[in-house]
């Protein structure tokens, strides 16, 4: 007798009351994260299996990841008067938001680094609104972190947009410990975020960045108008990249941008993102960043860090305003984990 075939919604039904389970086996026990599919049946599970889904990715971290966070701070090298389009971001020169160019002296990168490593933060990431870096640019960046070395005890990240072979070469010359390229959302739905340049742009150099032994930093921004479909395809692709971290962003809607009036992604909804997440990457170091404060708020903030994220970057964002690091700091101790020591490698 020919069995009659289940009708997709039945096999949705069907991926969506046994996804727990199935990611329990393929992500906890054989450390393969979820591809599309099974990333799609976590995010629309219903909301009383959030905290089930939760305590997997809890498990998933622990146990291919450890205890261990990774703290970091950021700063902006070059703020604003970007040429390029990326409708979340208010450094963008095409847009009426109130953020202008201005350029940060090396003395004061330098104290800010010292700041951040006396935080407990072992990286520190130098990021700058371009395009991709000029001359001028990548001479500062030299100067930089060459005075940052010299200075404290603290890794040095990058993130200066898009870079050519050359670039690639010469910021691993400089010891930059890894950079930071985020592809920002699925390949489908890339061209309603941004315009100026391409999903496959991005995708070249992060591929270029691994390739060069530098540690890739690669995530992007929940909330933009995607789709949970693109969703889920844009944590299929990153696992695919296989960076060594993915910052996670809520949008932070901001004056004067195309997504100004975006809505705020519901807490329930990001939890069940984060949790996601970290079941398509498994390994991956997997970082709260910008968005999280409105989005989460203090216990949103705690669950996330029991739901798979295992590094926080502490204090401000280039345009917004964070949570103070006593208040992380003070979580994680609550939490009791412990913050990762300095390594140079991970």
């Amino acid at each position: 007798m020919t069995e009659t075939p289940q009708s997709p919604e039945a096999e949705r039904s069907l991926l969506e009351t046994d996804i727990v389970e199935i990611a329990r086996v393929q992500v906890l026990e054989q450390g393969k994260g979820l591809d599309a599919a099974q990333a799609l049946a976590c995010l629309t599970l219903p909301d009383e299996r959030l905290p089930e889904l939760l305590a997997l990715a809890h498990e998933v971290r622990m146990k291919w990841c450890g205890p261990e966070v990774e703290v970091e701070g950021i700063i902006s090298l070059k703020t604003g008067g970007c040429p390029e389009d990326c409708h979340f971001c208010s450094q963008s020169g095409q847009f009426s938001s109130p953020v202008r160019a201005a350029w940060l002296d090396i003395p004061s990168l330098v104290q800010a680094a010292v700041e951040t490593a006396q935080t407990g933060a072992t990286e520190f990431c130098i990021v700058a609104a371009v395009r991709g870096p000029d001359r001028r640019l990548m001479d500062q960046v030299r100067e930089g972190v060459k005075a940052i070395r010299e200075a404290v005890d603290i890794n040095v990240a990058c993130s200066l947009g898009m870079l050519t072979q050359a670039q690639v070469d010469e910021l691993a010359e400089m010891g930059v410990h890894r950079y930071n390229h985020n592809l920002e959302t699925a390949r489908s739905h890339f061209s309603h975020v941004v315009t100026t340049h391409s999903w496959e742009e991005r995708w070249d150099t992060c591929l270029m960045v691994r390739e060069a032994g530098m540690e890739l930093c690669c995530g992007g921004i929940v909330g933009m108008g995607e789709t949970l479909e693109q969703r889920a395809e844009f944590a299929a692709q990153l696992g695919e990249l296989a960076p060594d971290e993915v910052p996670l962003n809520f949008l932070n809607p901001r004056p004067g941008t195309p997504f100004s009036d975006y809505p705020l992604v519901e807490g329930a909804e990001a939890l069940k993102t984060i949790a996601t997440f970290r079941l398509a990457l498994p390994r991956t170091i997997l970082r709260y960043a910008g968005g999280r404060e409105l989005t989460l708020g203090d216990l949103g903030t705690r669950d996330g860090m029991l739901g798979g994220i295992n590094a926080i970057i502490v204090g401000n964002y280039l345009t917004t305003l964070g949570r103070s690091p006593e208040q992380d700091l003070g979580l994680l101790a609550d939490l009791k984990m412990p913050i990762r020591a300095l390594s140079d490698t991970l």
